[in-house]
């Protein structure tokens, strides 16, 4: 099959036609019915189709705010989406994560929207591009030449571009590198990839979730990448205000009384999320207010990970803490919800964090260090502290102080964090990318 990509003037904006020259087959073999040869001329209209990349299936923002948007955008008739993983599993925090068991795999696959992985194992390290085996290239070019648009989940997948590219593999389409970090010196080698594939245009656009991400790798790229900053956005018919039912019967699971007040941590286990501050903070705040719960979920936040019961120890934590060591977690919703507060102590790499949107849309006031994008996000309804426990600990008894009132502005605040603009703002981007690619061609 030999065609043209172009826009049709009478299609719908995000509909691409193709142009027919030669259609003797469909694309699967099969003697071509009508609707595969089209009379010479007459185009055929279809959604674009846009692939992204996944390093792997794991906890983690992106992935959960990625997984949401092309969801969200599949969903639509305008665009299909699929995805390739690098990675079947990733050992990451202290633990094994499966592609399969993860809940971003499994959204994605009943939505209809089609994973394919090269079965490798992931780590914190991205794969080199010279590690990738000829089968696995094979999978990769087999994905990536039925895409109109490819969209990288950060820059790490994108030393597999560079291995298609370097066998003659990658084909002439545009490549948009969604970033979500503000310290890409912490990228390792992925950083260089990013560089090489923009400076010779496999790397077309850059999407930032945040203007301190943007910021961060201007000096990085080219001044021939295009750039764009999306905002995170969150589902926030998910992330809502508990009824008195299911505010009591969460409360009830972890055996925490009614009137206690609740302090909800979400991260993994990372020097990044600085989760040493956050427990010398409990710690501190635990001898003012000993009926305070705190609920720490994420990757390597549970007693079986050594590091952490060591931070635990040193952190001065009393076995009369109310500390809930949860692990990753697949009910943030309900946890968000009883939440009187949300509190994010890192140290540095965040962008837009999720964990502020996600539990000031379901009533908890904001509680963050000075990181990324973090104090716009929390703007109005929310503080930013300095990285001391002292003080984190008094905003937290502040906060506590005047729950009715700052409940009000996290629930007043609600319709900006919604999703929907992020999804067609991205909707647009691709659009762009497409036209911009045939301008060029």
């Amino acid at each position: 099959m030999v065609g043209v990509i172009c826009r049709s003037p009478d299609a719908h904006p995000r509909l691409i036609d193709i142009q027919a020259r030669s259609f003797q087959h469909c694309p699967n073999g099969s003697a071509a019915p009508p609707l595969c040869t089209p009379p010479k001329g007459v185009a055929m209209i279809r959604p674009i189709r846009v692939l992204s990349l996944y390093e792997g299936f794991f906890a983690g923002g992106a992935r959960i705010l990625h997984t949401d948007l092309i969801a969200g955008l599949h969903s639509g008739a305008d665009q299909q989406h699929s995805v390739l993983s690098i990675a079947s599993a990733a050992r990451r925090e202290s633990s094994i994560q499966y592609l399969h068991a993860d809940p971003r795999y499994v959204r994605l696959t009943a939505a209809g929207v089609g994973v394919t992985t090269l079965g490798r194992i992931g780590g914190v390290d991205a794969l080199d591009p010279s590690t990738f085996t000829e089968r696995q290239l094979r999978i990769a070019a087999n994905a990536v030449r039925r895409a109109d648009v490819i969209l990288s989940l950060k820059e790490q997948p994108l030393g597999l571009l560079l291995a298609l590219r370097e066998r003659g593999l990658m084909p002439d389409i545009p490549v948009a590198a969604c970033l979500h970090r503000s310290d890409p010196e912490h990228s390792g080698p992925a950083l260089a990839w990013l560089n090489e594939a923009a400076t010779t245009g496999l790397v077309t656009a850059e999407i930032s979730c945040a203007r301190s991400t943007s910021a961060a790798y201007a000096p990085f790229l080219p001044p021939t990448t295009a750039r764009f900053v999306i905002a995170n956005g969150i589902d926030t018919d998910r992330f809502r205000p508990g009824t008195a039912l299911e505010n009591a019967q969460t409360r009830t699971q972890f055996g925490i009384p009614a009137t206690a007040p609740v302090v909800v941590f979400a991260a993994r286990f990372d020097a990044m999320k600085d989760p040493g501050l956050f427990l010398r903070s409990a710690a501190l705040f635990s001898q003012q207010r000993p009926d305070t719960h705190f609920l720490v979920c994420g990757a390597g936040m549970t007693l079986e990970n050594e590091a952490f019961r060591a931070l635990l120890h040193e952190s001065g934590i009393s076995d009369a803490t109310h500390l809930h060591a949860l692990g990753i977690r697949d009910d943030m919703p309900s946890i968000y919800r009883i939440a009187d507060i949300v509190a994010l102590t890192s140290a540095f790499g965040e962008a837009s964090p999720l964990c502020l949107l996600e539990g000031a849309a379901s009533g908890a006031t904001p509680v963050t260090t000075d990181v990324g994008d973090a104090a716009v996000s929390v703007q109005d309804i929310g503080f930013v502290t300095p990285a001391d426990p002292a003080v984190i600990a008094a905003t937290w008894r502040d906060v506590l102080s005047r729950r009715h009132d700052l409940r009000g502005r996290s629930l007043g605040a609600r319709a900006r964090f919604g999703r929907q603009r992020m999804i067609t703002e991205y909707a647009d981007v691709v659009d762009a990318l497409l036209e911009r690619n045939r301008v060029a061609a």
